[in-house]
Formats: structure tokens, sequence, C-alpha cells
């Protein structure tokens, strides 16, 4: 099946693009959401959590300690990665099982990830898509939906990787600037994925 990434920075509102996509009748695997599952879930990654941040990094009730895991991984570069490389993993364990149970019959899926290039999971992917808008557009969006200033929606963004950077690497471009249509946009990549899908 052929399987089509799709990411794009805070504020850019790649939800809403993927929102459309299922409107279409495409399945949309949300790699951020389902993160936050197999946290709870998945019993190799919770004994790599356990093993790497201490057993108190959940609950008794079984949830994750959210308070012990930030306090470690927010100030810390290299903490951050032994976290991303225990979860990374799982995910692609998650897209692979999610893949395979998908109605053969689909055209096409979509992968939504905040983290597709930086993870490596577009390699998993047959082409990318990168939803962007304007640096102001996404202030206003990010600042309006998380109750954040402009400053902490900046620091937000500081941390991603840079749309630039996420170009050079895309294959695929929407511009979700309020001034463009989503809708025509998206049209027009499913017309084009039908195609090559059809052709693989």
């Amino acid at each position: 099946m052929y399987k089509v990434g799709i990411t794009g920075g805070i504020g850019s509102g790649k939800t809403t693009v993927c929102q459309v996509f299922e409107v279409l009748g495409i399945p949309v695997f949300y790699a951020d959401t389902e993160a936050k599952n197999i946290m709870v879930t998945d019993a190799l990654l919770i004994e790599g959590v356990k093993s790497t941040f201490g057993k108190e990094s959940y609950l008794e009730d079984g949830k994750l300690n959210n308070k012990h895991i930030a306090g470690i991984v927010f100030n810390s570069d290299a903490e951050l990665a032994k976290l991303n490389a225990l979860v990374h993993p799982a995910v692609f364990r998650a897209f692979d099982a999610w893949a395979a149970n998908i109605n053969p019959k689909v055209p096409y899926t979509l992968k939504e990830a905040a983290l597709l290039f930086e993870s490596g999971s577009y390699k998993m992917c047959d082409t990318s898509i990168l939803v962007s808008a304007p640096m102001d557009v996404k202030i206003s969006r990010v600042m309006q939906r998380d109750n954040l200033t402009a400053e902490q929606v900046k620091a937000r963004m500081d941390k991603q990787m840079s749309d630039e950077e996420k170009s050079a690497m895309a294959n695929h471009f929407l511009i979700n600037d309020e001034m463009h249509s989503i809708i025509a946009q998206v049209l027009k990549l499913h017309e084009h994925f039908l195609k090559v899908a059809a052709g693989a």
C-alpha cells in the first residue's frame, strides 16, 4: 500500500489538513496521539522507560508520571534523545500493525507526525507532505489554542526543525495560510496520489 507521510511545524494546521483527507476516505495514523497511547500500553516501551528513567516513571495505576519524565527530559537534550530512542521505534511498530489492518482496497494511507523527518519515520513512507504557514499565523494559532504568550510559542518552535530544513526533505507542499484554499490543494494531491497508487 502506498504510504504518505505528512508533517508541519507547530501551528501549521496539519491536523486540519489530515481531516480533509479523512473526509475523502483516506485513513490517517496520528503518530503523536499514538505515542501517548503506547507509553502506557506497549510493554517493551514501558520496560525501557522504567529502566532508563526509573520505576517512578509510572504511577501506581499504570499511568505515565508526566511530571517526573518532564523534569528529566525538558532540561536535557541528551535525556530527551534517550526518550525519543525508546518511543520512536515503538511508534514505528504501532504504525506497521495499523497499516497491516487497513482494508487493501484503500488506495493510500497518511502518517501524520510532528517529527516525521527528525525521527526518520519518513523512510517508512513512499512520499511526504509538508504543511506550512507564515510565522505570524502559526504563532497566533498556537497562542489561541494553548493559551500561551508569543515568546512561549517561539521557544517551542525553536526546538523544532525549521520549515526551511523540512522543505529540503519533503516531496509535496501545502500552504495553510487562510488565503489559499486547503480543500483545493488537498484535492489536487489526492488525485495525484490516486494515480501513483494505482500504478504502484
